[in-house]
């Protein structure tokens, strides 16, 4: 497991190491470019919008096809099999900030040497900590998803395809094995280590800096730096606050574009049952977070 572990972060960082070495060896194109994004979108939609917000969350419900192709897409990123991203996400929400947060910042002691130490355990140190939640306790509804379980299953499959992919397209283009290699490099492993960077900044950063306007039990904060990277996911003061919320924007400058594609599949009835911030609990007449249960909102 620590094998894994260790592979699945540093081998990503090599790769961007290489990339940007090859940049300045070979220079880079408009393909490389364009690669490495639409591969980065699709990732990070995958683990916001797919693992986090419809996993995790049961923030919407939608068509087979598409509950498969965001599960797909968020196990590209490799940041672990959808019930596990879900599971360990769920006791996030369950012991926010608290002993029994798999990743908080705020627990490993004071002073600056502890504040420095908390942001590097939430932000990566957790992945070589490992601590299995039950599935039993925190995702009793997913494990009984048959469709999902079965794409669950197959994590190391959707998670290589995410190489082979940009790596295939790379062939095709240059039609040379250094162009494979390159579109490995752009759009495989140096994207991975982007989208980890910018999903663990959300665990770190916005538990740290930002806005809080709404009094959570923990620390979460709206930090539009991150917003950014994370297609939404920086919204995190608005997301402990409306947990199962499927739209983090709450003012039309809170660019959510997770949010912004679940509001285009409910217009086009390609999503249902989607959840959005109650207008009584923002405008304050009770507590944001009251009332929610971590096994299913948490």
């Amino acid at each position: 497991m620590a094998l894994i572990t260790h592979g699945v972060v540093w081998t990503p960082a090599a790769g961007a190491l290489a990339a940007v070495w090859l940049a300045f060896e070979t220079g880079v194109t408009t393909f490389d470019w364009v690669l490495l994004l639409v591969m980065y979108l699709l990732t990070v939609i995958g683990v916001e919008l797919g693992l986090h917000r419809y996993v995790s969350h049961r923030a919407f419900r939608t068509t087979g096809f598409i509950e498969g192709a965001l599960v797909v897409l968020g196990s590209m990123a490799a940041q672990g099999p959808a019930l596990y991203w879900a599971s360990t996400h769920r006791r996030h929400h369950a012991f926010s900030d608290q002993e029994g947060d798999p990743h908080s910042p705020c627990l490993s002691g004071s002073g600056f040497r502890g504040w420095l130490a908390g942001l590097f355990h939430a932000h990566m140190g957790w992945l070589f900590q490992p601590v299995q939640s039950d599935w039993l306790r925190y995702i009793p509804d997913l494990v009984k998803d048959s469709r999902l379980f079965r794409l669950n299953q197959l994590y190391f499959v959707w998670m290589l395809l995410g190489l082979a992919i940009p790596a295939a397209a790379g062939l095709l283009h240059y039609g040379t094995v250094i162009g494979a290699f390159k579109g490995l490099l752009w759009g495989g492993l140096g994207r991975i280590f982007l989208v980890h960077h910018a999903v663990w900044g959300v665990n770190s950063l916005c538990h740290r800096f930002g806005s809080r306007p709404f009094p959570t039990r923990e620390q979460s904060r709206n930090l539009a730096i991150i917003a950014l990277p994370s297609l939404g996911g920086g919204w995190h003061n608005n997301h402990h606050a409306f947990p199962r919320a499927a739209d983090n924007r709450l003012h039309w400058w809170q660019l959510d574009v997770c949010g912004l594609i679940v509001r285009i599949l409910d217009r086009a009835h390609l999503a249902w049952d989607v959840h959005y911030p109650d207008a009584a609990s923002f405008k304050g007449q009770r507590r944001p977070d009251a009332g929610m249960s971590p096994s299913v909102e948490g």
